[in-house]
């Protein structure tokens, strides 16, 4: 593929998550301040902060479970306050602590997932087939998901978010407490993910950013103080991890805008 094609299919993909002034207050605290965001099909944004950043209630206002004081959100074009049923179902999230019910086999809770999200039960088998081999996860369809490890499950709660063919897919910390090769696998997977959605992915971890995102955006404070590209990060003298300690080390931040 030459220039022209990539900078053509840049123009053409379809944008599928835009935020504008997107804020959230707690009583008198602003956990969330001016969210401005806009994501295409194709690309993984890499959201990251220290712990108290606003991330997951950034990703919680972006997946209509929690309403924004201030802003407004749209996914594949439809208002998510305005409509947010119609705008839920482009979307597929991961969160933190994997939605899981321990007692249930794989197959059986992904058959439940399949139903809530409302596919006809003659298509749920093909969805089925296909969202464990995508996950790794052809072979554990009679195991009970207590009996699985902690990647397994990781594998588990990324295959019901995503067993609807989602547009857009937010993930949650969907590495905590894995082995580096556990890691490496879902590093993988979000990457295969990535040529054909859009993902939100927040993390602590700052190479999880570097080796699958194609934006990266650094939340402190309830804002977003740097946003740059893979791209323009590999051009800049200093690393990520130069970057985010800079940023994120004191009280006292400069918003950085390079997109």
């Amino acid at each position: 593929m030459n220039l022209e094609d990539t900078v053509m299919i840049e123009k053409i993909a379809p944008v599928t998550v835009y935020t504008q002034n997107l804020c959230r207050d707690f009583g008198g605290h602003a956990a969330v301040q001016n969210i401005d965001l806009v994501l295409k099909k194709g690309e993984v944004l890499g959201l990251l902060g220290p712990n108290g950043a606003g991330k997951t209630s950034t990703l919680r206002m972006l997946t209509g479970n929690l309403a924004p004081s201030v802003g407004s959100i749209s996914i594949c074009g439809v208002d998510l306050l305005d409509k947010p049923r119609g705008a839920k179902a482009f979307i597929g999230y991961l969160p933190e602590t994997p939605p899981l019910y321990q007692e249930m086999t794989v197959d059986e809770y992904l058959r439940f997932v399949a139903k809530l999200h409302r596919i006809q039960r003659h298509e749920t088998r093909v969805a089925l087939g296909d969202v464990k081999q995508r996950c790794g996860l052809s072979d554990m369809g009679k195991r009970l998901i207590n009996t699985l490890s902690k990647g397994y499950q990781q594998r588990v709660g990324i295959a019901q978010a995503i067993i609807h063919c989602p547009d857009v897919i937010i993930l949650d910390e969907p590495t905590v407490g894995l082995d580096p090769n556990q890691m490496r696998e879902i590093r993988a997977l979000i990457s295969e993910l990535g040529a054909q959605h859009s993902v939100i992915l927040s993390t602590h971890i700052l190479s999880e950013v570097e080796a699958v995102c194609d934006q990266v955006k650094i939340m402190h404070h309830g804002r977003i103080i740097f946003s740059d590209t893979r791209a323009g990060l590999q051009q800049r003298e200093e690393s990520l991890e130069e970057i985010f300690s800079q940023l994120t080390s004191s009280n006292e931040f400069v918003v950085t805008e390079d997109i």
